[in-house]
């Protein structure tokens, strides 16, 4: 696993190929098995292929054009039901002061990394984008106002391979036993 924690990338420019299938339920299985608070798995995903959809999504995510050129958009949703019971009149978004908010999110953002992983593994490029406003995204698929939209992930067959970014060493980002 160490092979793809190195290589992975954020990729911004993708080829026109398809994501197949089998490489979908691939990514799709590999956030299923993340782990969460409780075993909640509060994460949803909405599969976007169709490229009008994906150009409407790139606009709403203040307007990048490269994300449409990506084949497939998997749009990761935190699921508020796990952690909010009473639904009723909740409203998720930038502001919300709820605690269990930051329990789905967080569970939600490691089912991310899965599938950025499995991409990597599978030699697929990706891209997690959180530019954007929870209303500009949330009309576009449908996701009602008691769900958190964490991410968009582009997903496709690489047409670039950026070098790699620099990283802190572990002495500047490791403590001991106390701060």
């Amino acid at each position: 696993m160490i092979r793809e924690i190195q290589n992975r990338r954020s990729i911004r420019r993708y080829k026109d190929t398809p994501v197949t299938d089998a490489e979908l339920f691939d990514l799709l299985e590999a956030a299923r098995l993340a782990p969460s608070a409780g075993n909640t798995q509060p994460w949803q995903f909405v599969v976007v292929r169709d490229a009008e959809r994906r150009r409407r999504l790139a606009e709403a995510a203040h307007n990048q054009p490269w994300m449409a050129e990506a084949p497939l958009f998997l749009v990761a949703v935190a699921d508020s039901t796990p952690r909010f019971p009473d639904r009723e009149g909740l409203r998720l978004d930038e502001g919300s002061a709820e605690a269990g908010l930051k329990m789905i999110v967080r569970d939600t953002a490691i089912a991310i990394e899965h599938i950025l992983l499995e991409a990597e593994h599978l030699g697929l490029g990706s891209c997690w984008i959180a530019w954007f406003v929870q209303d500009d995204i949330r009309p576009i698929l449908g996701i009602p106002e008691d769900q958190y939209v964490v991410g968009i992930l582009t997903i496709g067959h690489k047409a670039e391979e950026p070098p790699a970014r620099p990283r802190k060493p572990l002495d500047a980002i490791v403590h001991y036993e106390t701060w």
